[in-house]
């Protein structure tokens, strides 16, 4: 075989759809759909500066219906900032059950928690170009064949281990910390000799999508906590275009995907361009971190020093 008896996307889609009878093949048609678009974007990232058309892959992603059963949010390129300087990036899809099937969606249909999606994934435009999805049993990386023009299955099942000496945060915004954050990265930094009791590597990429894909092929945890920085937002990553997929995909894989306070994916979307605070990765991390939000005394967010200084204001 072509592909060294790997399997390919069409391939995969249709063994999976074997352990849904009743399914109508809808739902195989729109990831199929997704992963050609996913190949026009790459052609055209690839292009860079020469290919003059990036702009038009800048746009925040919209919520759509492509077919009568399902919903689609997807976003055509995130952190587009990065490809000015050559750092892979990627585009992000959650696919959801519509609430009345064949008609016309209403934005408010779109607000379901995390738990009901049905499908949700990435591509990564890097050195490979790569689609990783789940459709809730596993998730899985499929390989960009640049000669076949097909997508080989290359990472079935992927795995992230419980624990980690690895984490992923933005230094920069350490003045803006709650304080289960500040303890959480503190303890980190102070290596073996710290309580932890080992030594920790600090990762930043500031792409989601490479910082995911990092996680899932080798471990780690990344936080995008809430802060003060702006009052006016309850975090930076949006639920239903970022959060909720990328969140549905750690889960399949083992590890575990939080606020920083509870599982993420059982929040009850209010907004399309909802933000909130985001960590994810191994889940014995993701569970270390809830646990010091837990802990945190309430007072601590009155002090007169986090008061003045504003280092570890909550917003409401």
């Amino acid at each position: 075989m072509l592909t060294g008896g790997r399997s390919t996307l069409t391939q995969f889609l249709i063994e999976e759809r074997r352990h849904h009878p009743e399914a109508t093949g809808d739902l195989n048609a729109l990831i199929t759909e997704l992963s050609l678009t996913c190949k026009t974007i790459a052609r055209k990232v690839a292009y860079g500066a020469l290919g003059g058309v990036l702009g038009s892959l800048l746009n925040r992603g919209a919520p759509v219906s492509p077919h009568g059963k399902y919903l689609l949010l997807f976003e055509p390129l995130d952190d587009a900032s990065n490809v000015e300087v050559n750092v892979a990036v990627g585009s992000i899809f959650s696919v959801l059950r519509a609430v009345t099937p064949g008609q016309d969606p209403q934005p408010q249909d779109f607000l379901q928690p995390g738990t009901q999606q049905v499908c949700a994934g990435y591509a990564i435009y890097g050195p490979s170009t790569m689609l990783v999805l789940t459709l809730g049993r596993g998730t899985h990386a499929f390989t960009l064949d640049p000669l076949l023009g097909e997508w080989v299955l290359s990472h079935a099942d992927l795995r992230i281990p419980e624990k980690t000496c690895e984490f992923a945060i933005n230094a920069s915004n350490s003045r803006f910390w709650e304080p289960a954050v500040k303890r959480y990265v503190d303890e980190c930094l102070a290596g073996q000799t710290g309580t932890r009791g080992a030594d920790f590597s600090m990762r930043w990429i500031a792409s989601l999508v490479a910082e995911t894909h990092r996680i899932l092929m080798r471990g780690g945890v990344f936080l995008y906590p809430r802060d003060s920085k702006d009052p006016s937002r309850a975090g930076r990553p949006r639920l239903l275009y970022e959060a909720n997929p990328i969140s549905f995909l750690i889960e399949q894989a083992g590890g575990g995907a939080s606020t920083g306070h509870s599982r993420l994916m059982e929040v009850k979307p209010e907004a399309l361009q909802q933000r909130l605070g985001f960590v994810f990765g191994s889940r014995h991390e993701v569970a270390r971190i809830e646990t010091y939000h837990r802990d945190e005394p309430a007072a601590s967010y009155d002090s007169p020093l986090f008061g003045k200084r504003g280092l570890f204001a909550v917003t409401a």
